[in-house]
């Protein structure tokens, strides 16, 4: 049996005005191309969704251990490292999503950063604000504010959690 490791933390439900989830955001609506010259990762979080309609002011609004929850394709689009790492500046936990793109997955997988595919998420399970608590290693998922259990995301291979434990995957002595 694999040991838990859980996270808890108030909850970050990307989705547009009408209540949806908003599908498809690109590392540029993450983390605009007009700041690529920024390299201190530290400075990166004040660019965070800098480029996406209605949340440019979430650097201003997010705090430490927050976690992020989105839909479909998160990430799609550029091997743009800083649209990981701008999270990472800001505190956040981790990311689960219907879906990521492939490129962001594994560049957070590298970077040790938590990201957890949930496909079976909806939008009405999850508000923002509410504190939710994931286990890392099973997936399991619950709202603490409502109560409820949340369906099960894949949790961490053993790979992901090495790397996730060295702090990425450069600091790994051997894989």
């Amino acid at each position: 049996m694999k040991e838990s490791i859980v996270i808890r933390g108030r909850t970050w439900v990307i989705k547009d005005a009408s209540g949806h989830f908003i599908d498809n955001i690109d590392t540029d609506q993450i983390y605009h191309n007009k700041h690529l010259a920024v390299t201190d990762i530290e400075q990166m979080g004040k660019f965070a969704f800098g480029n996406l309609e209605g949340w440019e002011d979430f650097p201003s609004r997010v705090r430490s251990g927050d976690l992020l929850i989105v839909g479909r394709n998160f990430g799609s689009g550029s091997s743009r490292q800083q649209a990981v790492d701008c999270f990472r500046a800001l505190g956040i936990s981790a990311i689960v999503g219907i879906s990521f793109g492939a490129i962001y997955y594994r560049n957070a997988v590298n970077s040790g950063f938590p990201v957890l595919v949930a496909p079976e998420l909806t939008e009405k399970m999850i508000e923002t604000g509410e504190v939710i608590e994931v286990d890392l290693i099973t997936g399991e998922m619950r709202n603490i504010t409502r109560g409820l259990t949340l369906p099960k995301a894949t949790g961490f291979s053993d790979v992901q959690r090495r790397i996730w434990e060295a702090g990425g995957l450069l600091n790994l002595k051997t894989l």
